[in-house]
Parts: structure tokens; sequence; C-alpha cells
């Protein structure tokens, strides 16, 4: 079965999400497993002197292989853009449409020194 993984809407006023770090490349990954970390930016939204940027990681809720990553660090993404194919065996065919989106949860989290924002590029 083929997975994917769209960027999912997680601030009513966002618009996407900047791609902070990427957890893994093509591998095999288990329920609970980082995959990704992003930060929203709403400084559009509300101006202030200090813009309201939240930084979230998204973990596997299932068991999949990571076979396509289209998420590269610093990029802009918007909502529903496809980021990653995902499926339930290593070699199956990623030619078939997606059956549907890959389970994640998603948690707030605090800025790390591997993120894009406030790093050395």
């Amino acid at each position: 079965m083929i997975y994917e993984f769209r960027l999912p809407l997680i601030n009513p006023h966002m618009s996407g999400a900047t791609i902070e770090y990427v957890h893994s490349g093509p591998a095999a990954l288990k329920a609970g497993a980082k995959f990704l970390d992003v930060s929203v930016d709403l400084g559009s939204a509300f101006a202030q002197e200090c813009p309201p940027i939240s930084f979230y990681r998204f973990v596997m809720r299932e068991p999949a292989w990571l076979r396509e990553i289209k998420a590269v660090q610093g990029q802009y993404y918007a909502l529903e853009d496809l980021v990653a194919r995902f499926s339930t065996e290593p070699e199956e065919s990623l030619d078939q449409p997606a059956t549907r989106g890959v389970r994640f949860t998603i948690a707030g989290i605090m800025h790390h020194p591997g993120m894009w924002t406030g790093g050395d590029r």
C-alpha cells in the first residue's frame, strides 16, 4: 500500500511551514520514529516586534517504509504540498496512487541546534 505525507494544517492561521530538520532518509520507520521538524511563522498574520514562530515535530504513528522524500531543509512548503511517499513494503511500486495519508502525530517542540532556523547555513 502506498501512503503519502502532505503538509497538514497545524494552526488555522498558517499558510505553510518551513522544513527545519529531516530525521530520516529513505528507510524503514517504526511507530514512534521522528520524521520531520518544521517551523510555522505567523508573522504575516500577526505583525509584532518578535515574530510568532513555533516549531513542531511529526512522529510516525504506524510503521512504514519512507521511499521518497521531497523535504529540503530550509525550504517552505504550502499547505497540502506533497512532502514524502511511503509504502508498506520496501519494493512496492510507487507508480500507483497513494491509498491514504500516512498516520502521524504532531508535537510542539523547542528549537534545537540541528534546525535550519538560526543554524549555520
